[in-house]
């Protein structure tokens, strides 16, 4: 259970797709333009990154690997596909808003690289935690970076008003300009902390340091 945790914490934080690897940039800036957006691509990625990675490791070892790519695209494509079917079955209007971008998932970056880096490499339960750490990870970065240009492009959250009345939405936070904004005020504030983070490691160890050479100091 030990691996399986570290394997899908992973994908929450250190190895956040769009802000830490800097993956699948495309459907994060075009389709986010609202939070059910986000959500909804976010969630269709989960379904074929879990599913992806688990078949991909079940038949890793029958799987030449001079065509493991050509292998890897067809699984993946089965599997959007079956995305897609749901999606018009059930959430047409959600199908309709993402368009092109929901066959799309089966070039993605992501479904691609996690199956290449790792799916192949690992046993199915850690390929499942990989699979699912990442996807929500990458959920949570659309599901913010669209609430946040929903915010204060629309004035709404899931569609629901939340601002106060007479504010004026700023109408380019829901154009492509308004995600290039938001994705590099993200990016920022994540460089940003990490450095405060960097910093305050090197002074716990620093502090450690000196109150090793005290205590060498007073044995002598």
């Amino acid at each position: 259970m030990h691996a399986f945790f570290k394997e899908f914490i992973k994908g929450l934080w250190a190895e956040l797709p769009p802000f830490r690897l800097v993956l699948g940039l495309c459907p994060t800036l075009a389709v986010t333009k609202s939070a059910g957006n986000g959500l909804g691509m976010g969630a269709a990625v989960i379904f074929v990154l879990v599913l992806s990675n688990v078949i991909i490791s079940l038949v890793r070892k029958l799987i030449p690997k001079k065509v493991r790519i050509a292998c890897f695209i067809a699984i993946s494509a089965s599997l959007v596909v079956s995305v897609e079917l749901l999606m018009q079955a059930y959430a047409y209007p959600l199908y309709q808003q993402l368009g092109i971008f929901v066959p799309l998932i089966v070039v993605n970056c992501i479904i691609l690289g996690r199956a290449e880096a790792f799916a192949a490499k690992n046993p199915p339960l850690l390929a499942a935690a990989d699979g699912l750490g990442i996807g929500l990870g990458f959920t949570m970065s659309l599901t913010f970076l669209g609430a946040l240009r929903e915010i204060f492009g629309s004035g709404t959250l899931f569609g629901t008003s939340v601002m106060w009345d007479g504010f004026q939405p700023f109408r380019i936070m829901i154009e492509a300009p308004g995600a290039f904004i938001c994705l590099g005020l993200i990016l920022a504030g994540m460089n940003w902390f990490n450095v405060i983070q960097a910093r305050r490691r090197d002074q716990k160890a620093a502090q450690i340091a000196a109150r090793g050479c005290e205590a060498c100091g007073q044995h002598k």
